[in-house]
Parts: structure tokens; sequence; C-alpha cells
């Protein structure tokens, strides 16, 4: 991919970005969009991640999840070398378009998180408590939305 691929239109008026029905990403100072991964099947939250208009464009391209690794600085194709491809079923974005939302198909063992667990948000945080001692506790297992 050239740099030509990648490149979205600017973000337009409120109006445009809010209403309108051009997709033009509106990328932080690094370049990113926020991406969460939901599972097609159940909704579960799986992942929070980031793109850049790189992998944006190959995400949209391939069907395939791409993401933009901040502590390793390269593309990073969900599962090329775990098996846990995330076929994309659908992307949406936010009002603002500056967060993304992709629902998944998750290949191989259907896990996400790189610990080995099936998404990444598997840690609840004590509420209510002082912001020095607030503690982390195993998250319940989610329970599909209703209606």
């Amino acid at each position: 991919m050239t740099a030509s691929d990648t490149a979205f239109d600017p973000p337009g008026t409120r109006a445009e970005v809010e209403e309108g029905t051009g997709f033009t990403p509106r990328f932080d100072r690094d370049g990113l969009v926020a991406c969460i991964a939901v599972d097609a099947q159940d909704g579960r939250v799986l992942m929070l991640a980031h793109m850049n208009a790189e992998s944006l464009a190959r995400t949209i391209a391939t069907g395939e999840a791409w993401y933009w690794s901040r502590s390793r600085q390269e593309l990073w194709h969900k599962g090329a070398t775990s098996g846990q491809i995330q076929r994309v079923v659908e992307m949406r974005v936010d009002c603002d378009q500056d967060a993304v939302l992709i629902r998944v198909a998750v290949g191989g063992d259907g896990g996400c998180c790189h610990t080995g667990r099936r998404d990444c948000f598997y840690r609840g945080v004590e509420l209510g408590a002082s912001a020095g001692t607030v503690r982390l506790h195993p998250a319940a297992s989610p329970t599909p939305a209703s209606g």
C-alpha cells in the first residue's frame, strides 16, 4: 500500500462529520484513531486498539483487522502469528469520527488477548475507593446484552 492508497478525505464541517455520508476519520496528533473490537456473535467487547490511516485502509480493503502497535511502532495484522484472525463483519464510526467499532468473527481458538484470554477486559476496578488504594478484581463473566 502506498501513501495515496491510505489517504482519507479531511473532515469537513461539523454537520458533514456528524450527519454526512463521507467517511473522514479524525486522527489524533499521533495519527491514530481508537478501535473497539466486539465479538459479532455475542456482542462481547474483546479489545481496544489503535489504527493509523494505513491499518484502517487495510482493514477496509481486506476485511480483516489491522492495527497500529504503539509499543512496537509497526503495523499489526491481528492473528497473523496466533491464528486469531479477526474477520470484520461490520465497521461503524462514532459521531465525530475519531473512533471506530468493528464487529468481528475471531479465528483460531477465539482468543484476542496476548495473555491467552478471550478478551482484554478480564479485571474489574474497585469503585468508591480512594485514588491511591484502588484495587483490581477478576471481572464477572459478561452476559449477552438483551434487546
